[in-house]
């Protein structure tokens, strides 16, 4: 039986369920209605409003310049396209860290207005107090370990984290306390494939992968780069299924060709 098929709506429920039976779960991101519309159609599982949107939208050199407000205008619009997959907001870089209060208030505001079914923020036990004032306000939020791209300055390289046993012990134990506190997912980015796998095993929660390694419960991957809209971003993790720049490319010089030679309007283009 598979689990993904069987439901009209999925839930976090679900996720559990589809982990429960071996069923891997996919996720993408989208921040605007129409491209939500179609992953949402071609059967995704869960969107991720990503704060990738601060790069490939607003074409930030990384994700920390996004704001909650930018955030939630990406969110609503994709909210209001789905009819079946779970939608997660990312929660921006400074809405969470160092303030619990803070934190609850930026989801709170995040929920109401973009109708998602959770949120997503970065690190363990740096931010568990946020996360834990979070949940008790009944919002599902889903953790992020391993690299995480709003600490980038910290790290000040896109490597692969948590290759030494004192960082991956961490990762571990953050991964556990977050379990713990009741996430009802964990995404792990950019670690090594046995550590993924180690995660996966010893968590009763769904652990998303990007670029993680094949013994995780699903992968995630940024939409713009699964399509080839982005060129210049590639990391071993990532799949391209499509060269989407070359075609987009291609119409618009079509076009620009057919409006220069006055082919485009023809007759049948034309109101009488």
């Amino acid at each position: 039986m598979s689990v993904h098929k069987e439901v009209k709506r999925v839930t976090t429920h679900v996720l559990s369920e589809m982990k429960l039976h071996g069923e891997k779960i996919s996720m993408l991101t989208s921040y605007d209605y129409s491209m939500a519309k179609l992953v949402d159609q071609a059967g995704i599982d869960v969107i991720l409003v990503g704060d990738s949107a601060s790069n490939v939208m607003a074409g930030n050199e990384t994700t920390l310049p996004i704001t909650l407000d930018q955030m939630i205008y990406h969110g609503k619009s994709v909210v209001k396209a789905v009819t079946r997959c779970l939608v997660v907001v990312d929660m921006p870089f400074g809405t969470y860290q160092g303030n619990s209060l803070e934190a609850l208030n930026s989801a709170i505001k995040i929920m109401k207005i973009t109708h998602a079914d959770g949120v997503k923020l970065e690190g363990g036990s740096e931010v568990i107090e946020s996360v834990t004032r979070i949940l008790s306000a009944g919002i599902p939020v889903m953790g992020h370990l391993g690299l995480m791209p709003q600490s980038i300055n910290r790290y000040g390289t896109y490597v692969v984290r948590a290759k030494e046993e004192e960082e991956a012990n961490k990762l571990i134990s953050d991964a556990k306390l977050l379990e713990e506190a009741g996430c009802f997912a964990i995404v792990l980015e950019k670690i090594p494939a046995s550590l993924g796998a180690k995660v996966a095993k010893e968590l009763k929660i769904p652990i998303i992968g990007i670029g993680a390694g094949g013994g995780v419960d699903g992968q995630v991957l940024v939409i713009h780069d699964m399509l080839g809209i982005t060129q210049e971003f590639s990391p071993r993790f990532l799949r391209r299924y499509h060269d989407l720049a070359t075609e987009i490319k291609g119409a618009v010089g079509s076009y620009i060709k057919d409006v220069k030679s006055q082919d485009f309007p023809n007759e049948k283009e034309q109101y009488d």
